[in-house]
């Protein structure tokens, strides 16, 4: 059985740059750097970045796109600096909660978020078009 998730990696192009923005842009924590591959925590996650050949050169048409919880004083600070270095966005935020989606380096769609699953769904609760699967009682504790 699945327990959760145990690590992403990411393809890049320039290990050198894309090092320095999930470092020094996003923040995160570096373990370990090799000669094409590097290591860092984002939160408790475990993040890896790989050089590659066959990285894709510009995002994708499709919402495909990682996710990274923030709190809220800390997603007013990465949106000023993403601003700052004049990242590129992809979508504005009409979901609960603050989000900000950008483009990484090497194309891949990224999003900040104020908020997790409980505040997801409590925002749909009188949604009519959703099917739950809690009970009645995680229902109400949302």
């Amino acid at each position: 059985m699945i327990k959760g998730l145990n690590h992403i990696t990411l393809s890049v192009t320039n290990l050198a740059d894309s090092f320095a923005f999930y470092k020094d842009i996003l923040g995160f924590k570096p373990l370990m750097k090799r000669k094409k591959s590097a290591y860092f925590l984002a939160g408790d996650s475990w993040f890896c970045i790989e050089e590659d050949v066959n990285t894709r050169s510009h995002e994708l048409p499709e919402y495909t796109h990682i996710a990274f919880s923030v709190s809220q004083g800390d997603f007013d600070l990465l949106a000023e600096k993403l601003h700052q270095f004049k990242v590129k966005k992809f979508k504005e935020n009409i979901s609960e909660g603050d989000s900000l989606y950008f483009i990484d380096p090497n194309g891949h769609k990224l999003e900040l978020h104020v908020g997790d699953w409980q505040s997801r769904l409590k925002s749909y609760k009188d949604d009519e078009e959703c099917e739950f699967f809690l009970s009645r009682n995680e229902m109400e504790n949302l």
